[in-house]
């Protein structure tokens, strides 16, 4: 079996969020074990391993990203082009994990002291279920492991890895006609050392403010007093808003910057992109950011 044949296979399995997991696994298991490979371990995930002792194991996710709209072939379809083939996840991962196939399937292990482990994935795409599921079952890797994520045909020797925290800022809910007496979660977000703020227009309560747009007295004492440096707009419902409120800190002698993707309103993208060249123009180029 050619590794074209593997992968035709594979990607012919709509794997977006893992649709089609464990028809693609399922297949996986029947091409291995018929060459001698026992499962290890199967649920959404799969492993499998031959001979008794591995020093050298792969790992590939088999679940792809939403293939979109604008495609000129079938996404779930092989399809070659002179030398290159299309397909959804042809080269994240599902080639690599027809690559690994096809090796397993030429390779006599009968030769080889040692075999390989081969650890097949799920929701790498998302949230990255699948290796949380193999490291909280405390399953055995090997030392050494082949990941087939494209390179671009380099060998790298290492890859970053990845933390994820969340932080949860509580604040108190209160009237908007008295503010005062809730507690603003945004305010608790803010570093003060950064001695910035992002003031977001549309839903003005910000730091117990309730001027829509306004630079009143009461903010301009805010800022003087908490010794705030740089001010970030956002949040805008109309393009007349994004200006008058720009100008207005800018005007005031203000280190005021607008965030390019501010909330946009329903005139469009035109008007949007209008809006933000006018700002460049009077307020420099610096003071729109991304």
């Amino acid at each position: 079996m050619q590794t074209k044949e593997i992968l035709k296979e594979l990607v012919s399995f709509n794997t977006i969020k893992d649709n089609q997991n464990e028809e693609i696994m399922n297949y996986i298991q029947k091409l291995l074990e018929a060459k001698g490979f026992k499962v290890e371990y199967k649920s959404k995930c799969l492993i499998m391993s031959i001979k008794n002792e591995t020093k050298l194991g792969f790992i590939g996710h088999t679940d792809t990203v939403q293939s979109g709209t604008d495609w000129s072939y079938n996404p779930l379809e092989l399809t070659q082009i002179n030398e290159r083939l299309y397909g959804l996840g042809t080269c994240d991962m599902k080639g690599g994990i027809a690559g690994i196939l096809k090796a397993a399937l030429d390779t006599d292990w009968n030769k080889l002291n040692f075999g390989i482990k081969l650890f097949f994935t799920y929701d790498e795409e998302i949230g990255f279920q699948g290796i949380k599921e193999i490291v909280d079952n405390d399953i055995k890797i090997p030392e050494n492991i082949i990941v087939g994520e494209p390179t671009n045909n380099e060998i790298m020797n290492g890859s970053k890895g990845l933390l994820e925290l969340e932080v949860e800022f509580v604040g108190k809910s209160a009237h908007s006609s008295n503010p005062a007496k809730g507690i603003n979660s945004i305010e608790k977000c803010v570093n003060e050392e950064d001695r910035k703020i992002i003031i977001d227009t549309k839903n003005y309560d910000v730091f117990e403010k309730t001027t829509y747009t306004a630079l009143n007295d009461e903010l301009k004492q805010y800022i003087k007093e908490n010794e705030i440096e740089e001010i970030h707009l956002c949040g805008f419902d109309t393009e007349a808003c994004v200006l008058k409120t720009a100008l207005d800190f800018f005007e005031n002698n203000y280190n005021v910057k607008v965030l390019e993707d501010y909330t946009m309103s329903n005139s469009g993208l035109e008007y949007h992109n209008w809006a933000l060249n006018i700002l460049r123009k009077l307020i420099g180029k610096d003071k729109v950011i991304q």
